[in-house]
């Protein structure tokens, strides 16, 4: 089989690598990759956005199954392309993948069906936000309706932030067209926990649990990320709160978009939070979450091709889909400055023996050796039988991976170590 995968960070490795354990794939073709990527599969310089491109190549080299796992191409109806070419794909069509390109949508989306998540106002109009900010509660949140490459929450923690942040969106176009409609919402408390699943729109079939470290810093200092490393299963989902959200968020979610006639066929992200008051939907995503794949996956025992293709063909339910019980820690290697200005084209080196359990991210060729490219250069990954075993092996790999300005946080796991113990 020849397979297609959209996309170029992480994410796009865990998913090829656990692609390729299937001995019918004879190659996989990454678009565009990245130097790290190379090592596993076929990169092409096409944009992962460039949905013409994308589906004169999967025509040209006849494809038989593509994996599209970013938002924007997701949002932009790369699925219904390529399936409109005859090729069978794994991420929801533009119509269901509007459960992350807006907002807006979402929030109405849980309102209408009961799906329990903070309380909010949506807002098209600047002076309606800034009168409403008047008296809403404080802390608050603040989320850009569109997408903003994870950068469009602000939670604010004093009123004049809350309308600094308002004018930011809405005024200045920080998020240019993301930012046109905003979401103020309730600020809610509580451990978040990331569940990833596999639905073919009638069967949902949630993944191992995960724990993400957003901030850039140790202690949970520092700036918003797209993720610092992450650790699997996360400690604060227990049995009671998974079929809680099974039967109250998961469900709802898939039968609710089925209602608006917008079926979803993919992997659904569901970002919660376990308040006081039981889990709520923090935010949706439309597809695999980046780092949290790179724990996810590699607690798969079953195949990752077979079940995809059940998600497209609306087998799922037929379809074995098994975890391993044991745990998973990634941590995350950076350039120093990351996620504000930093420096690249550092030589990278990875020692062969580590190279199975990297996930490269940020990194390009150049004269045949890889080089640093990105903010988040590359995950390290290990699988142990406790969480503290996988994160000691995760961490003593890090130390054996060199670039100039690597960056990475100390702390990863110790809140979900601390957690197990309670």
């Amino acid at each position: 089989m020849k397979l297609l995968v959209i996309g170029s960070g992480g994410r796009e490795h865990a998913v090829i690598k656990k692609l390729k354990e299937n001995t019918a794939v004879e190659t996989v073709f990454a678009l565009p990759g990245n130097g790290g990527i190379a090592a596993d599969a076929v990169c092409v310089p096409i944009a992962a956005t460039d949905i013409d491109g994308a589906v004169d190549f999967a025509k040209k080299e006849q494809i038989d199954y593509a994996v599209v796992t970013p938002d924007d191409p997701l949002v932009l109806g790369m699925t219904d392309a390529l399936e409109a070419a005859g090729i069978p794909c794994f991420g929801p069509r533009k119509n269901a993948a509007i459960i992350e390109g807006s907002k807006v949508f979402s929030k109405n989306l849980m309102k209408k069906y009961g799906i329990p998540t903070a309380t909010y106002e949506a807002f098209s109009d600047m002076a309606a936000a800034l009168n409403y900010l008047e008296t809403a509660p404080i802390p608050t949140v603040i989320k850009a309706d569109g997408l903003a490459l994870g950068k469009g929450v602000i939670i604010a923690e004093t009123r004049d932030d809350a309308k600094a942040a308002v004018r930011e969106m809405m005024e200045n176009k920080k998020f240019g067209k993301s930012g046109e409609n905003i979401v103020i919402e309730e600020f809610l408390t509580g451990p978040e926990v990331s569940v990833l699943s596999f639905t073919d729109g009638k069967t949902v079939v949630p993944m191992v649990s995960s724990m993400d470290h957003k901030r850039a810093l140790d202690g949970d200092k520092g700036l918003n990320t797209g993720g610092m490393g992450t650790v699997a299963p996360n400690p604060y989902y227990t049995k009671e709160v998974a079929d809680r959200c099974m039967k109250e968020i998961f469900l709802p979610t898939v039968n609710a978009m089925n209602a608006e006639g917008r079926t979803f066929r993919g992997c659904l992200y569901f970002g919660l939070m376990i308040t006081p008051d039981g889990p709520k939907v923090i935010e949706y995503n439309c597809r695999f979450g980046d780092p949290e794949t790179q724990v996810v996956l590699p607690l798969l025992e079953s195949d990752l091709l077979t079940v995809m293709q059940a998600t497209t063909n609306g087998t799922l339910a037929g379809t074995e889909v098994k975890f391993s019980d044991r745990a998973a820690a990634c941590v995350i290697m950076a350039s120093a400055g990351y996620p504000a200005a930093y420096e690249k084209g550092y030589t990278l080196t990875i020692p062969a023996e580590i190279a199975p359990r990297v996930y490269v991210a940020g990194a390009a060729l150049k004269d045949g050796k890889l080089v640093t490219a990105g903010g988040r250069v590359l995950g390290v990954t290990n699988v142990a039988p406790t969480l503290k075993e996988a994160l000691a092996a995760s961490y003593a790999d890090v130390e054996q991976i060199s670039f100039e300005n690597a960056y990475y946080r100390r702390d990863i796991g110790k809140r979900a170590l601390e957690a197990e113990l309670i």
